[in-house]
């Protein structure tokens, strides 16, 4: 099939859009704890949809899976369980920031390494990169992008300083600049391993065009390892909060005992807990109401986790049929795929009214970051023409 880095753009625009939406039916559920609706959610994300479509879209999936070359399964699989260390912070850090800022903080990080790494592991760089000139035009859509990211993240500490406390929780309940940006650069840098992964993934989806599958399902099977190594983070952690909140009850029975999850900063730090890492994973903390009896709407809860964590799955889906577009140069898919993540990101923050209250100055700066991001991405994808129009 012949790359058409147009229709790869568009579809790290969808996957960008899957991504950028995800968060959003968690703001539906009700009375559960975090590691509640995020386990739930994971088995959709990490298990579910990845096998489903897995064994839908391509050919013998099972038996991909026995050809392939053991060390492509193993590092595939560590780079999914590293990455689900930063997948466990990435959900504070919108908490804490706001899906606007968050996401811009975390995936800058996660956009630059993601980007540069493999083609640099790959001894790749000076050859394909530095080398060409499409290379150098994706070096400076990956620059453009960072710069996009740094004006939204400049507009988030913008609407910081405007902002008083009161219309700062008004809209994000546990704004924490400081906990947020901390939390947000060790999510971006592990989450860069994704990257790692698929690339560590090449063989698995040799095998699968050897036994006929679609040029554009490949990336498939893939992601049915990597994403198998960040459900297996998530979920011991999960797990993990569950005994110590005492909230495993709440994946069987309606009703609350005597305590709803707290949202609050102040009901956060009746964790007790001392280490860094455990204060910023432990974000469901149970406070007792008084109230006699409380009830999780169960079904509801089910069901917007359900399709929070199908949905996220989506980013990655389009994704690989992405990268399938984009010629030698996959590598700047991942730019793509941060640049458009950040910018619905960003349109949700602002539907979300999350920049509510903020001034003149900030509102420039987050269009201004918009207009950035886009523009990046037009760069990449003209990048890759030229790279298809000119194979050497």
């Amino acid at each position: 099939m012949i790359p058409n880095p147009a229709l790869g753009v568009f579809f790290h625009w969808l996957g960008g859009l899957a991504s950028g939406s995800f968060y959003v039916p968690y703001r539906g559920v009700k009375h559960w704890a975090w590691e509640t609706y995020w386990l739930v959610g994971g088995f959709f994300s990490w298990i579910i949809a990845p096998w489903l479509l897995a064994l839908t879209m391509t050919s013998d999936l099972f038996a991909v899976l026995r050809e392939a070359p053991l060390p492509s399964i193993l590092w595939t699989y560590i780079f999914g369980v590293l990455w689900g260390l930063g997948g466990l912070t990435f959900g504070l850090t919108m908490r804490y920031l706001g899906m606007s800022l968050g996401m811009a903080v975390a995936l800058g990080y996660t956009a630059a390494f993601g980007t540069l790494m493999p083609p640099i592991f790959r001894g790749e760089f000076a050859r394909q990169v530095l080398g060409t000139r499409s290379g150098l035009v994706i070096l400076v859509g990956v620059v453009v992008c960072l710069v996009g990211i740094a004006f939204a993240g400049a507009a988030g500490v913008s609407k910081e300083r405007e902002m008083s406390d009161e219309q700062k929780r008004a809209s994000i309940k546990e704004f924490d600049l400081k906990k947020g940006l901390l939390v947000g650069t060790f999510s971006g840098v592990m989450s860069a391993c994704f990257a790692y992964g698929l690339a560590a993934g090449d063989p698995i989806k040799t095998i699968t065009l050897q036994h006929r599958t679609s040029t554009l399902w490949q990336g498939l099977p893939v992601l049915v390892v990597l994403l198998a190594g960040g459900f297996t983070t998530n979920f011991i952690w999960c797990l993990i909060l569950n005994k110590r909140n005492r909230t495993a009850y709440q994946y069987f029975q309606s009703e609350i005992r005597g305590h709803v999850p707290a949202r609050s900063e102040e009901h956060i730090l009746e964790t007790g807990t001392d280490a860094p890492g455990e204060e910023m994973a432990a974000t469901a903390v149970l406070v007792n109401t008084g109230a006699d009896t409380l009830r999780a709407p169960m079904l509801a809860n089910y069901l917007f986790s359900a399709l929070a964590g199908t949905t996220w799955y989506f980013q990655f889906f389009f994704y690989t049929m992405g990268e399938t577009q984009m010629g030698r140069f996959k590598f700047s898919s991942w730019t793509l795929h941060m640049a458009s993540i950040i910018i619905f990101s960003t349109l949700w923050g602002i539907g979300l009214n999350e920049w509510k209250g903020a001034g003149l100055k900030t509102k420039r700066l987050v269009a201004f970051s918009l207009l950035v991001l886009v523009g990046s991405t037009v760069i990449v994808g003209y990048a890759n023409y030229l790279g298809a129009a000119s194979p050497h």
